[in-house]
């Protein structure tokens, strides 16, 4: 369901290893909504499919914003693949491994932790590595604290690639922002 999204990554470790990623998530990361209340994502990210719908967003921001002359030059081709890595999986364990009821305010964590627990990230080198998992890790940004103690309990972006994933993130979770899926350009054209 992310196969056109796992394309776009250039780089074949980084490609391969995405996908076996992908097809090692939960089941309900293709079924549940974005949102658990409904509070914070827009229609289209809500109902059965959501978070897929959400991830595909995101992603497709993002590709587009690096088509961009203004970005086409401030990252490498492996900063993008790692970018484009991030966002597929930012929220693969958005309801925790054993699919709780709500959202996991920690689903970050939850998700660089698993990674790296499974060995997926094996064959990265330690730079790719660190980045993507700080990438995940941060991508909430100002959105970090617990919500009863109010304490932080994530990082907040702090990298050029850090920042780009939650803005994409970010712009994928506006209400007022509704995303046509079948106008994304798969074929690497712009609309």
């Amino acid at each position: 369901m992310l196969e056109n999204e796992i394309n776009w990554i250039q780089d074949e470790t980084i490609r391969n290893t995405v996908k076996w990623i992908v097809d090692c998530l939960p089941d309900y990361f293709f079924t549940v909504p974005a949102s658990s209340t409904g509070k914070y994502h827009p229609d289209y990210a809500l109902g059965e499919g959501g978070l897929l719908r959400h991830t595909k967003a995101a992603v497709a921001i993002a590709k587009d914003l690096l088509g961009l002359e203004m970005y086409s030059h401030t990252y490498s081709p492996i900063e993008q693949d790692i970018i484009i890595a991030a966002l597929i999986l930012h929220d693969g364990l958005k309801h925790g491994i054993d699919h709780q009821k709500y959202v996991s305010a920690l689903h970050p964590q939850l998700m660089t932790d698993w990674l790296l627990e499974q060995g997926f990230l094996n064959n990265w080198d330690e730079t790719q590595r660190t980045t993507l998992i700080n990438a995940i890790n941060s991508h909430m940004g100002q959105w970090n604290t617990d919500y009863r103690t109010k304490k932080e309990i994530l990082p907040k972006p702090k990298t050029k690639i850090e920042k780009f994933v939650h803005q994409a993130d970010y712009l994928a979770s506006r209400k007022y922002l509704e995303f046509v899926f079948d106008k994304i350009n798969y074929g690497g054209e712009r609309l």
